[in-house]
């Protein structure tokens, strides 16, 4: 189960499904959690995803389990650069290195997180302190939970270059101002913030610019001392800026997102088999976004783990219909199809779901969908054989079999036979072996020499000690001039029935037709007719080809009495002996 999981999970991954391919690999590491290999892929659709968090902790599970693995610290690397930690990916890199110096990709990383190390002197700029200060900071804390303005401090992370690109982000100052304790804000920000950056004493240095202010012009009035002048008041400040009202977000944005958590939170019950909590979810994700059909199919699988495969099929012809309807991903109707399928064959449904299959199929080919098809139809052709099963019929189509043979209505009787086989097959029919050997009866008067002998053959394999069984074969050989292997058939009868007469006679038989053609006696048809069918045997074919016998039959050609010296090694007179009696070799 725990390999079948993961062949989806390669699969999802190939097409760049990677949420798909995270749950199959999930699914593998609950059935097999020793498994080095799921924790790396599952690492790899993390990392493609950008869930480098997770991506991180699949890649340590997985170097954990198999630490002289090289690629369990590719996919270590992989992560933590994408953590913006070039030097600690580097480090992984060449640990995997020292396992496998040669390996390019591992050599490739490790430069460029290198590089990536050694970009700035400030690459440590973004680090776990600055993110510490401006989460405690009131006004930057709301920052931290918006997505662009996150993206933008990993890229910082991964290459401090980039933060030139962001400095006109008010933001963006504004972090940089409480993370590095540096202003730099724009003046018009600065005065909005109160002269410096947030959580700084202000008035200190406003008293100060006040001292520093230049004495005002008096007018000269000689005729009585000037009054003192009031002093001045010190300058208003303006009032803070409000904050901008965050735009409403789009409902329709906010369902999906709402569905989408409904989704995950149904496949989190889903692996720990509460069906029905996952079902309730499924159905309101079903409800909160119809564009998706991800979540019919979904609950329609939880359906099949519960045993309920009519509600499963139910669920799969929803997905299928809407689907259409949207014009949805064929991989996704294709799914459905062949979930449909799959409850079919436990509601022994197979006609049904062969049919669903092929359907699946001519939506997407995909290779598990096709076995379960091929499985489905072997399964189906074994129900509707043992459905025709009818024991009584078999002896009846035998006996019709028998009658025809009489009157010499060799196709007649063949077809009873045959039907008799399909009432009555060896695992119901224990006198089966019967009617292959007379079967096999049949393709011999009908010249049919090849069937009969399969015939034969089964008939042996069903009941070896079935003398007829063997005159069957050994009859046919004879008909087909291979009269080596009738002798051998021959043999092989005598020695389970040792009276039999016919046996006897068909070896008496093989042995002459052999010594007619050993001593040349065979006519020119028959000698070319016999070797043209040795020349087909491979055991034949085999010895012609060997070099030391191709020496031996030169050495008899040049020389006749060399074959008395060959004769004398067993394993070339076997040879010789097989030759000969194919007609290729003739001893005069």
């Amino acid at each position: 189960m725990a390999d079948a999981a993961k062949a989806k999970g390669d699969a999802a991954f190939k097409t760049g499904d990677f949420d798909t391919a995270i749950e199959h690999y999930s699914e593998a590491i609950e059935l097999n959690s020793s498994n080095h290999v799921l924790f790396s892929n599952r690492s790899a659709c993390h990392a493609s995803l950008k869930q480098y968090e997770q991506a991180l902790e699949d890649a340590q599970k997985c170097v954990d389990l198999k630490p002289d693995w090289p690629k369990g610290y590719s996919r270590l690397g992989g992560a933590l650069f994408g953590k913006g930690s070039p030097e600690e990916a580097a480090k992984a890199y060449q640990k995997g290195l020292d396992l496998d110096p040669s390996n390019e990709g591992l050599k490739k990383a490790l430069q460029e997180a290198e590089a990536a190390g050694k970009k700035s002197p400030m690459s440590g700029l973004f680090g776990p302190q600055f993110m510490a200060k401006l989460a405690t900071n009131p006004k930057t804390r709301a920052y931290l939970s918006q997505p662009d303005f996150m993206q933008m401090l990993q890229m910082c992370q991964t290459n401090p270059q980039m933060m030139t690109n962001f400095l006109g982000d008010p933001r963006f100052q504004e972090a940089f101002s409480v993370g590095l304790g540096i202003n730099m804000m724009s003046p018009e920000a600065a005065r909005a913030n109160g002269g410096g950056p947030p959580g700084m004493d202000t008035s200190a240095a406003a008293e100060e610019d006040d001292d520093d202010m230049p004495p005002l012009e008096e007018d000269p009035a000689p005729s009585q001392p000037a009054a003192p002048k009031p002093a001045p008041k010190p300058a208003a400040k303006p009032a803070p800026k409000p904050a901008p009202e965050p735009e409403p977000e789009d409902p329709a944005k906010q369902k999906k997102q709402a569905a989408a958590k409904e989704k995950d939170l149904g496949n989190a019950a889903y692996k720990r088999k509460a069906f029905d909590e996952a079902i309730a979810h499924y159905d309101r994700a079903i409800g909160l976004d119809e564009q998706d059909i991800s979540f019919i199919t979904n609950k329609a699988a939880v359906q099949f783990e519960k045993g309920d495969y009519e509600a499963c099929v139910a669920d799969c012809d929803l997905a299928v219909e809407t689907g259409r309807a949207l014009r949805a991903d064929y991989k996704l109707v294709a799914k459905a199809m062949a979930r449909k399928g799959n409850a079919l064959v436990r509601l022994k449904k197979l006609e049904e779901a062969t049919q669903v299959y092929h359907k699946s199929l001519m939506e997407h080919r995909n290779a598990d969908t096709l076995k379960r098809l091929n499985d489905t139809e072997k399964a189906l052709k074994q129900q509707q054989d043992e459905a025709y099963v009818n024991m009584d019929t078999a002896l009846e189509e035998r006996n019709k079999g028998n009658e025809a043979f009489k009157l010499q209505k060799y196709d007649e009787a063949h077809a009873h036979y045959t039907e008799a086989l399909k009432r009555g097959p060896p695992s119901v029919n224990e006198e089966a072996y019967k009617l292959y050997s007379n079967r096999a009866a049949c393709y011999t008067k009908l010249g049919a020499w090849n069937e009969g002998l399969k015939d034969a053959e089964e008939c042996i394999r069903l009941n070896p000690s079935f003398g007829k069984g063997y005159s069957r074969k050994g009859h046919l050989q004879f008909f087909m001039k291979e009269y080596d292997k009738a002798t051998i058939t021959y043999k092989l009868g005598l020695e389970k029935e040792p009276d039999n007469a016919e046996l006897k006679d068909g070896l008496q038989r093989c042995m002459e037709a052999q010594y007619k053609f050993n001593r040349g006696e065979a006519t020119e048809d028959e000698l070319k007719e016999r070797q043209a069918r040795a020349m087909s045997d491979p055991e034949v074919q085999n010895i012609l080809s060997d070099p030391v016998m191709r020496q031996v039959l030169n050495d008899m050609q040049s020389d006749p009495k060399a074959a008395a010296t060959h004769m004398r090694h067993p394993d070339i007179a076997t040879k010789l002996q097989k030759l000969m009696n194919a007609g290729i070799v003739q001893m005069r």
